[in-house]
């Protein structure tokens, strides 16, 4: 049970197709991958980020966690965390944090020879998920397919980008709620407007179409334009995706309806149950903002459990490069208790490809 030593590889896998949403375009996605080892046993985490969380986690993270036992995985979380008091704890350098923590404990699960889930003490037995995409950059064919795909498959919340050119949004509306169908249908702005813009938005994407969603309506660092959307608006308003530090989800409590938490991002699993623990003392509901491989059993852990983001990008970086993938049974996934750890192997050749 002691950790031997860590490894870092980075990827980086072009997009189908170019991608933007309301503030951000791309064509690419980079992950960093994590692995820790304890005599033949590797336990493996990522992160969806630039290459430089990986040199984060060779130069600063590895020696607090190498030569140490995982029977304590709690008290490596804070010596990582304490190492990185100057490097700065949002942003990268927690998404370093995060990998690391779920490669520990994803090893430690293997050694035990049990599933990840089993592990975490699970209080639910699957993860609901929503489809994710519907990207501004997508052509009317193209969302409509995507969204149609996702219901076909029994996914019955479905998530579209708006804001780059609110001109033109409501007909891309009137395209996805009649591809959604009877599906629920959710919205994300990543921030595109300011409050009083969202407020009006979001008025008109309740009595138009239906909305019930509206995701970083503003900055997700705009508090009170948050929760102005919020008061002012019939549907729920969730952020968190850029939350690091516990203090990042705190300051975030009664300005939104759902908490938003990336494993990947907000310490790992570690830190997604202490963000767990504040949610649940405030009564505020949790979702998984992507990773959905990884979500899948962490977010099992969690009490008040909306439901995880099954994110286009993701899904196909993860199918990509990982085996034993999950696909959602009746719109959510269900962890594979017959594999130990959460069941994801690497798939070295293939990932040798996109090796940066």
């Amino acid at each position: 049970m002691t950790v031997d030593d860590v490894d870092v590889s980075c990827f980086t896998v072009p997009t189908d197709a170019p991608e933007s949403d309301g503030t951000l375009e791309w064509d690419s996605t980079t992950i960093v991958v994590v692995e820790a080892r304890s005599g033949p046993v590797r336990g493996t985490g990522w992160t969806y980020a630039p290459a430089a969380a990986g040199q984060v986690v060779e130069s600063t993270l590895a020696q607090a966690v190498v030569g140490r036992s995982l029977a304590d995985l709690g008290a490596l979380w804070l010596a990582c965390g304490a190492r990185l008091r100057n490097a700065g704890r949002p942003g990268i350098a927690h998404c370093a944090l995060s990998a690391l923590d779920i490669a520990l404990w994803d090893l430690k699960a293997r050694l035990l020879r049990e599933p990840l889930v089993a592990l975490l003490g699970a209080s639910h037995d699957r993860v609901p998920v929503y489809g994710s995409g519907g990207f501004c950059s997508y052509d009317d064919d193209r969302l409509r397919e995507q969204l149609c795909g996702w219901v076909a498959h029994g996914i019955t919340r479905v998530k579209m980008k708006l804001g780059r050119d609110p001109g033109r949004d409501p007909h891309r509306l009137d395209v996805a709620r009649d591809a959604a169908g009877d599906a629920e249908l959710y919205v994300d702005a990543n921030g595109a407007f300011s409050a009083k813009e969202a407020v009006r938005w979001a008025q008109r994407y309740v009595a138009e179409w239906d909305v019930r969603w509206f995701e970083e309506p503003v900055s997700s660092a705009d508090f009170e334009g948050l929760r102005l959307v919020r008061e002012s608006s019939a549907l729920d308003v969730a952020a968190g995706e850029y939350a690091y530090v516990l203090a990042d989800f705190r300051n975030l409590i009664g300005s939104v309806d759902c908490l938003q938490a990336d494993v990947t991002r907000c310490g790992g699993i570690s830190g997604l149950l202490r963000a767990n623990g504040l949610a649940a003392a405030h009564g505020v509901d949790i979702s998984g903002h992507c990773a959905p491989q990884l979500s899948a059993h962490a977010l099992c852990a969690v009490d008040r459990l909306r439901h995880a983001e099954y994110f286009h990008d993701h899904v196909r970086v993860e199918s990509m490069l990982f085996d034993g993938v999950l696909e959602p049974v009746d719109g959510a996934l269900v962890p594979d208790r017959s594999r130990p750890g959460h069941g994801l192997e690497l798939k070295r050749a293939e990932a040798a490809r996109w090796a940066a």
